[in-house]
């Protein structure tokens, strides 16, 4: 879907100074065929100022009819998806009717065709600058207006949308107003779709797919029903507001563009959460995790919206804390902070330490189109860690004293932070607005080291460094954290790390003349020197950590046997960040997963360990002479963990991980024999079966090889019809080495030729191999001389080339160069910044190996 100019803030802001909207009847008529559908809409708005102009956003295929308080407008006057308004009344009434064209991108109303059945399905992806693709509105957040749907649908279909439904003997689906919901929150599914419906504390709840997972949803239902069940309770127990829009329908939908979208009272997730397959522990938690953090949703984005994108933080740092603390308080997914920790949080410390870094709550979005980018790890995994820290800091009861104060003055409205530091500033009774300023307003990470004196094994003193970014003035952050103290203990079973005490400290935000903050633990002098001194035990704020020499051998020798699971996720987060900043060679890394890794029982810390290990360090970080004996150390850990588990039902999860990435490293003969062994016997030996995920792996390491080719794509395409079929057979064609297949694949990356934008990604993902650089060789130029054409192809599809097929093997003096090269030419936004931040991973990975 091509690009158009996008509302700027200050028109948003004189717009919303000038109009506010009472209501939108938007009439869908999803019978018009292949590729549009009628959209006609009436809205009813007032005007502050009479006789002034304004604009409402359009971006159709026809407008057929533009009326104004009875007066015609010129469909001809529509440009760059803008209707001008002029000489407005007092009290307002615009219909407009048009066809609006299918997205096959995600973007707007999103038509799919379900390569099981032929069945058709749409649904609408109204998201920052999108709901003009769908109907007439004025597209901000902070306009907001009741709703009232109507559809006109296939006569086996079923329709959702925001409104409980009503389905009128005419065929038409009717949908009840909604209370004022911002434009972006719309959405209408539809489809002849598998539901599961239920009710619960007086709500209604709907889960729903494509008819081809019908057999997926009913095994999994209870699951997701009992996590949205314990949400809405642990929700209701938080929150003075309950749940504020009557029904809550989930919806899977397929090619969606994001994991979830927090749609109002019909949320929208990425039908791959329906599990064709089996999964690990760590798919189930993150599944719930995101339900817990989409429902949160309901309160924050949605009961109140923010005014402007600048403040996107207050909808997802929030959803995000609250999706964690609430899936952790279900008591099943007790991993969810570890998870966090070794997962989210590192997405925001590598966001965070890019040229792209911004603060958490931005003041530098002044477009519509430039908000997209901004949902990232600052504004998700950091924002949510700062929330962590200010419950340490003001205490639970005040922070949520403060939350509900905010919805009680703001409930269907908007707010920004200004009025979160209002509510927190009345019911908590701290300086919350200092906080703020050093925590929301500056951009990147504070570094927390530990310094000791000691003699004859007792301690002299011991202190917390406090350090800012290298090269920022903006000044530290204030931290309320744990130190922990670990003593090295033998035993029966061998040295264990035993905590000892732990000590809470302030560390105040105010450096001294060398630009680092001092503070001293004056409890410990006198104390016994621990093996192990750990700042932010127990991960409760956002920072770097450093330990002293000692404390790192303590690590080194009995990482795994800390009892506490998120301390253990944060010490793997630290050596992974180690690495990173070419302070711990990338095989000390493997040689700490190789001690430790074997016998760790969370499985989010196992996968995320490997997800490293493989991705960065085999693929990036050691050169192509190390990468076999890198994959050497993966695979054999993966074969212990397999030995481990094997037998153990409880294991079953941490078992498939490991063989998960067991395929993914095999690229040996002998290894890729015993790959097609698997796949002829249908399973590995000790199990578990190769079910399609597992198939699809293994088929595009062979394939990776030259090994297979279209008749075992034929075969599998048969055996699995399915949507995901389809993009792993695009994954798979894209791998072939030859130099013919290699081609197709660029076209198809490089044409836009209305595939969607996961068969994009997937094509994408089996472009480059890191073991066989000659046959991508000299596209790596190529690249750089074609990227900038992609632009006009929308912020997601230039997320995907920028990012997922950005070079990211060829880490040499070479690549940088044609990377700044490119970073000369006229780009747009989205995909500047993608390709600066690569730059500057590109960059980050050639000092690791000039390091090591």
């Amino acid at each position: 879907m091509l690009s158009m100019p996008s509302l700027r803030r200050e028109e948003a802001h004189q717009r919303a100074h000038l109009l506010y909207v009472d209501s939108y009847s938007v009439d869908l008529d999803l019978t018009r065929g292949e590729e549009v559908f009628g959209s006609s809409t009436v809205i009813r708005f007032g005007c502050r100022e009479p006789g002034a102009t304004t604009f409402i956003e359009l971006r159709p295929v026809t407008v057929h009819r533009a009326v104004l308080n009875g007066r015609l407008l010129e469909p001809t006057s529509l440009a760059d998806g803008r209707l001008p308004l002029p000489d407005l009344a007092a009290d307002n009434e615009l219909r407009v009717e048009a066809d609006m064209r299918y997205s096959r991108t995600g973007e707007g109303m999103h038509r799919f065709v379900d390569p099981a059945d032929d069945e058709v399905y749409v649904h609408a992806d109204c998201g920052p600058d999108q709901a003009s693709h769908v109907f007439a509105c004025f597209d901000q957040p902070d306009l907001k207006a009741v709703l009232q749907v109507s559809v006109t649908a296939p006569a086996h279909w079923t329709v959702l949308a925001n409104g409980a439904a009503e389905h009128g003997a005419d065929g038409r689906w009717r949908f009840v107003p909604t209370r004022p919901i911002s434009t972006y929150l719309m959405t209408v599914v539809g489809g002849p779709m598998h539901s599961v419906r239920t009710e619960h504390d007086g709500i209604p709840l709907g889960l729903h797919c494509r008819r081809s997972l019908a057999p997926y949803l009913d095994a999994e239902a209870e699951e997701i029903l009992d996590i949205t069940r314990r949400g809405l309770d642990r929700y209701h127990e938080l929150f003075d507001e309950r749940y504020p829009f009557g029904k809550y329908d989930q919806a899977f939908v397929p090619e969606s563009n994001f994991g979830a979208v927090e749609n109002v009272a019909c949320v929208n997730f990425r039908d791959e959460f329906l599990f064709r397959s089996p999964v690990t522990d760590t798919d189930r938690e993150i599944r719930a995790v995101v339900i817990a953090h989409e429902l949160a949703h309901m309160w924050f984005g949605d009961l109140v919206t923010m005014r402007w994108w600048d403040d996107i933080w207050l909808s997802e740092s929030f959803a995000e804390y609250m999706g964690q603390r609430v899936a952790t308080d279900s008591g099943r997914f007790a991993s969810a902070w570890a998870g966090f920790a070794v997962n989210r949080k590192t997405w925001g410390y590598d966001a965070d330490q890019r040229p792209s870094t911004h603060p958490v709550a931005s003041d530098g979005i002044d477009d519509t189109a430039a908000a997209l980018a901004y949902f990232d790890g600052i504004s998700y995994a950091k924002g949510a860690s700062a929330l962590r820290q200010l419950v340490e800091w003001v205490g639970d009861e005040a922070f949520l004293a403060g939350v509900n104060d905010l919805f009680s003055r703001h409930r269907f409205g908007n707010a920004d932070l200004a009025d979160l530091l209002a509510a927190l500033a009345r019911t908590g009774g701290r300086d919350v607005h200092a906080w703020a300023q050093r925590w929301l307003r500056t951009s990147g990470m504070d570094t927390l080291r530990t310094s000791v004196e000691q003699r004859d094994g007792t301690l002299l003193s011991a202190e917390i460094v406090h350090t800012g970014p290298p090269g920022d003035d903006t000044g530290l952050r204030p931290h309320r954290i744990r130190v922990g103290l670990y003593d090295l203990a033998e035993g029966a079973g061998g040295t264990r790390l035993m905590l000892r005490e732990t000590v809470d400290a302030d560390l105040p935000p105010e450096p001294g003349p060398d630009g680092s903050a001092h503070t001293p633990l004056p409890s410990l002098t006198g104390a016994r020197v621990p093996d192990l001194l750990l700042p932010n035990d127990g991960d409760v704020t956002y920072a770097k950590i450093r330990l002293d020499e000692r404390s790192w051998q303590a690590v080194t020798v009995a990482l795994s046997t800390i009892e506490d699971q998120v301390t253990r996720a944060l010490l793997w987060t630290t050596a992974r960040d180690m690495v990173r900043d070419a302070e711990l060679p990338p095989t000390d890394f493997l040689a700490l997963a190789r001690s430790h890794l074997v016998t760790e029982p969370v499985g989010p810390i196992v996968e995320a360990v490997l997800s490293f290990a493989r991705r960065q360090i085999a693929d990036r970080l050691v050169p192509l002479s190390g990468r076999e004996a890198a994959l050497a150390t993966l695979a054999a850990i993966c074969r212990r963990i397999m030995r481990r588990a094997e037998g153990d039902p409880s294991l079953a999860g941490m078992r498939l991980a490991a063989v998960r990435f067991l395929i993914t490293c095999a690229t040996t003969a002998d290894n890729l024999a015993e790959l097609r062994e698997w796949l002829r016997a249908g399973r590995v030996p000790g199990g578990p079966g190769l079910y399609p995920q597992l198939r699809w792996s293994a088929l595009f390491q062979l394939f990776a090889a030259g090994m297979a080719g279209e008749a075992q794509l034929a075969a599998e395409l048969v055996r699995d019809p399915s949507s995901a079929g389809r993009e792993a057979a695009a994954r798979c064609r894209a791998a072939l080495p030859d130099a013919a297949a290699k081609e197709r694949a660029w076209q198809r990356l490089f044409t836009a030729n209305g595939q969607s934008n996961q068969l994009l990604a997937a094509t994408a993902d089996g472009f480059w191999d890191p073991g066989r650089p000659d046959a991508t060789s000299r596209y790596v130029e190529r690249y750089f001389a074609e990227i900038a054409d992609a632009g006009p192809r929308g912020a997601v599809a230039s997320r995907v080339l920028a990012g997922q097929l950005f070079p990211a093997h060829a880490v040499n003096a070479e690549t940088v160069r044609a990377a700044e090269k490119c970073l000369d030419h006229d780009l747009t936004a989205p995909l500047r910044r993608a390709l600066t931040d690569q730059l500057d991973d590109l960059r980050r990975a050639l000092r690791i190996r000039a390091a090591d």
